[in-house]
């Protein structure tokens, strides 16, 4: 019974978690933007690059997971805390998700929050930390994060709304960015100004 349980979690995550089509881009040899054709599915999400800059790494850790480096996918305590949060007030007010069972969450679009996905999305995402290395989750979620609008990943979302490439952010620049997959569809620069700055402050 052991071995089955085993050889379903083993196969238990598909080999490619997003298949979503990117934008076509063009850029120049000093990697500036010149000109981009929006995806498929009307999303502003560019290819994924190999790397997460490091202000909007340390800005994303600090505010959506600061133990990222050192958990195995998921938060003991973080869950406590957000189960019981959630029981006193008698509806879901905290998630208590890592960064990697957020990636899986994104892969896994449409799907219900309840607590059985809940147990879903920390079993795959405990494969995935077997299988990646932690800055390849990391990357993962930059890449497919939605940043507002149809703007999805960092690397859209820094020319969006900055005009410049994401490794080029400030750290007020990153910070704002940080913030706005917590709440995509509410806070974004253009709608909710005095919200994101409220979040930005709180930051």
């Amino acid at each position: 019974m052991l071995f089955v349980l085993l050889i379903v979690y083993y196969f238990c995550l598909p080999k490619k978690l997003f298949k979503d089509p990117t934008a076509t881009i063009i850029t120049s040899q000093s990697n500036e933007l010149l000109g981009a054709l929006i995806a498929d599915d009307g999303q502003w999400r560019f290819p994924a690059n190999n790397t997460v800059p490091e202000k909007f790494k340390t800005c994303i850790l600090q505010f959506e997971d600061e133990y990222f480096y050192q958990h195995p996918g998921f938060n003991p305590v973080s869950i406590v805390k957000a189960l019981k949060d959630n029981l006193s007030s008698g509806s879901v007010k905290r998630g208590g998700s890592t960064l990697t069972q957020q990636v899986i969450r994104l892969s896994r679009k449409g799907q219900s929050r309840t607590y059985f996905e809940k147990l879903k999305e920390l079993i795959l995402a405990t494969r995935l930390e077997f299988r990646s290395s932690k800055d390849s989750i990391l990357n993962l979620y930059a890449s497919h994060a939605p940043f507002g609008g149809n703007v999805v990943g960092i690397d859209a979302a820094s020319w969006r709304y900055f005009n410049r490439n994401a490794s080029n952010l400030s750290w007020a620049e990153s910070a704002t960015l940080a913030v706005l997959p917590n709440a995509p569809s509410l806070i974004y620069p253009g709608k909710n100004q005095k919200r994101l700055l409220k979040n930005e402050i709180d930051y």
